[in-house]
């Protein structure tokens, strides 16, 4: 693979080609090492190395806008990459308000945390990975654990672009997992564990067998509770799906599209008082630590709804031209695709109600999810999924709950919020860090 030096003469010659053609441009250059391993039987069932480059042009000419990518650092594998960009541009639709707009930007991310120096041999990695598998079957009445393993990830991006700008970013990250399939009397139920860190050391692997085995225990019996509107809590991993899903209305490129449906919302109530949701770009222990988007502009936070109010939307240079309004320094775009936004931390704000008062009388908490994309209306707002959790009173678990159906309109739901917890958690990738919301009412269809 190659190294920097030969990713920065790539970059050169691609940057020379572009002037040459009297066009500007910005590149990214992206080159990582990943290691996986997988566990089965007692064994190792998959022992994974790959390590890859890739080079991307966006290219504007006359208004006109086209990307290109290569995987060969090969002078003449480059110079097809820029024809074919230049040549693609032609046929795109006139866009005065994309241009390479990120003029003599030179960051770096200076984050100590995001990369550090990890020792551990394949041997202490393999015997995690089998770990992981061994310690789950070994539980009473645990078949087996169908998804498991350990993955690491070592990554660097370059970003160059004709206006001076020159960026750089070094990342490691390690994760692991593990499910537990559970059988007894004729039942079965199955749930999963995760951990993630920078480092080995971060991980933790009994963390991932007890949580998966006990919540699939948990589950074991659980039935359909009577068909009517429960005040819910969602799990944080449940939780951040459901915004993931519906992330499409902070999007100004969805609002640019027309689709967005609180792209007239600006300034008016889109959600209880009790919810603010930001945008935050360094966040101690967070997984998209990132000292420039990918344009080349300095991230930096953005509260989107503040108490209930939609106070901003995420823009690019491309987005924020189109509304006449201030670049969120939110562009994101790999090296193989087009521009486009999304979000680095996003962080709902710690509310004032204690647990007691978070967790007050009955309510059903959910913590697994089925079909959340393909169940979900990002427009209309409109959701339905299968479901499954507990039936709670007072903080204490009463009654699992399997076989439901949660339905509503993710627009008027965070518009009813009972309470907000005082205490941030996070998710397991790191990206999402919320409070325990607590929902006022969703249908839920059972028996």
């Amino acid at each position: 693979m190659a190294d920097s030096n030969t990713l920065q003469q790539a970059i050169e010659q691609v940057l020379e080609r572009v002037q040459a053609a009297g066009a500007q441009a910005d590149v990214i250059a992206n080159r990582s090492n990943n290691f996986s391993l997988k566990a089965n039987a007692g064994e190792l069932d998959e022992y994974k190395v790959t390590s890859g480059q890739v080079i991307g042009v966006r290219v504007v000419k006359d208004a006109h806008v086209a990307t290109s990518y290569s995987e060969s650092l090969e002078p003449a594998s480059l110079d097809a990459m820029v024809e074919q960009a230049l040549a693609n541009a032609k046929f795109t639709q006139a866009d005065e308000h994309q241009t390479i707009s990120c003029v003599g930007s030179q960051l770096t991310t200076n984050v100590a945390e995001i990369y550090q120096q990890d020792d551990t041999t394949a041997d202490e990695k393999i015997a995690l990975a089998l770990a992981l598998e061994s310690g789950v079957v070994a539980k009473p009445h645990a078949k087996s654990a169908p998804y498991n393993g350990f993955g690491e990830s070592d990554s660097q991006i370059i970003l160059v672009n004709t206006q001076g700008s020159r960026c750089q970013h070094q990342e490691r990250s390690t994760y692991c997992y593990a499910y537990s399939l559970i059988e007894k009397d004729g039942l079965q139920a199955m749930h999963g564990g995760m951990s993630s860190g920078r480092r080995f050391d971060q991980l933790n692997p009994q963390y991932c067998i007890d949580h998966g085995y006990e919540t699939a225990f948990a589950l074991l019996e659980g039935k359909p509770i009577a068909t009517k509107s429960y005040s819910v809590m969602f799990d944080l991993s449940c939780l951040s799906s459901l915004f993931g899903a519906f992330g499409m209305c902070l999007s100004g490129q969805a609002a640019m599209k027309g689709i967005n449906p609180w792209r007239e919302a600006l300034n008016t109530q889109v959600a209880s008082s009790l919810l603010t949701v930001s945008d935050i770009a360094l966040v101690e222990g967070g997984s998209a630590i990132k000292a420039f988007d990918s344009e080349g502009f300095a991230t930096k936070d953005t509260i989107l709804i503040g108490e209930g109010q939609l106070q901003s939307l995420l823009h690019n240079s491309h987005t924020a031209s189109y509304f006449g309004i201030e670049n969120t320094a939110n562009g994101s775009r790999s090296a193989k695709g087009g521009l486009g936004v999304s979000s680095r931390h996003t962080v709902i704000a710690a509310g004032t109600s204690s647990d007691a008062e978070v967790s007050a009388g009955e309510y059903l908490e959910l913590v697994e999810l089925q079909g959340v994309h393909s169940g979900a209306d990002a427009v209309s707002g409109d959701f339905s999924f299968g479901a499954s959790g507990f039936l709670c009173r007072d903080g204490q678990r009463i009654q699992p709950v399997r076989g439901i159906t949660v339905a509503g309109n993710f627009y008027q739901m965070i518009k009813e919020i009972d309470a907000i917890g005082n205490t941030l958690q996070n998710d397991y990738e790191r990206d999402f860090f919320a409070p325990k919301i607590r929902f006022s009412r969703l249908s839920i269809a059972g028996n």
